[in-house]
């Protein structure tokens, strides 16, 4: 009766191992994907310190993750207690890194509202200064998705540095003009009247409405396989010290 129950562990805790390494695998192909994605992900990830810095993090902990869920399943098929236990310690230490990520996200959330990329735009935004990394950044974002500025063209009226370097000439910066296609090599429909704000030429919907709308389904799911993923952390955690308990 021992042996099947010591059995039936190992066989769960090789299953569970198997969905963290499949977890682990899928963080680290979205990790990947988010830096080196061509559509302009990588620039909305760059305009803040705090989602780059997730950025690498989703990246380390998928690979652990992939490593991690390999070596559970050597050690539940081969009922090694070394393997069990470095398992069970880095799972523990992972599961840990991962609830305080959480928990700095949600104190740390007002950084993603709308309320502040406005202040941040109106506050840093240069206009066509590619060599500022922040306006360079934006104007990438605004071409890539053909919008402009936060909540629309208005928000201009109140970037204090891009009035200031157009002295007031220009209701728009031209990363906001309507362009055909629409990509950094689009042509101009026409850049005078855009930069003059007539509404005909240039991209009306604000960048946060739409990079919301373009991007939400895989917030979501990454939410989904984040929950996923935790709770498969616990339960292994749970076979592999059974497992490591049952083993003479």
């Amino acid at each position: 009766m021992e042996g099947d129950c010591l059995s039936c562990m190992k066989y769960l805790m090789f299953v569970f191992n198997f969905f963290i390494f499949l977890g682990g695998a899928c963080l680290l192909g979205i990790g990947i994907w988010v830096m080196v994605d061509p559509t302009g992900f990588r620039e909305i990830v760059a305009t803040n310190p705090l989602l780059i810095t997730g950025a690498y993090i989703l990246l380390a902990m998928g690979g652990l993750l992939f490593l991690l869920g390999f070596l559970g399943c050597c050690g539940a098929v081969r009922e090694n207690k070394c393997l069990l236990l470095f398992f069970f310690l880095f799972i523990l230490i992972i599961f840990l890194a991962e609830l305080s990520a959480a928990i700095l996200a949600f104190v740390f959330r007002e950084n993603l509202t709308r309320e502040f990329f406005t202040k941040e735009l109106t506050k840093h935004y240069q206009g066509g200064n590619d060599t500022d990394v922040f306006s360079a950044t934006w104007n990438s974002v605004m071409i890539t998705f053909g919008c402009c500025g936060v909540n629309g063209p208005e928000d201009f009226e109140f970037a204090s540095v891009f009035r200031l370097l157009t002295l007031g000439s220009y209701e728009v910066p031209e990363a906001c003009c309507r362009r055909e296609p629409q990509t950094r090599d689009g042509v101009l429909l026409s850049k005078e009247e855009c930069l003059l704000g007539r509404d005909l030429f240039l991209n009306k919907q604000g960048c946060y409405t739409v990079i919301l709308n373009a991007f939400e389904t895989y917030v979501y799911l990454a939410g989904a396989l984040a929950i996923g993923v935790l709770a498969i952390e616990l339960f292994a955690m749970i076979f592999a010290m059974c497992l490591f308990r049952g083993i003479q």
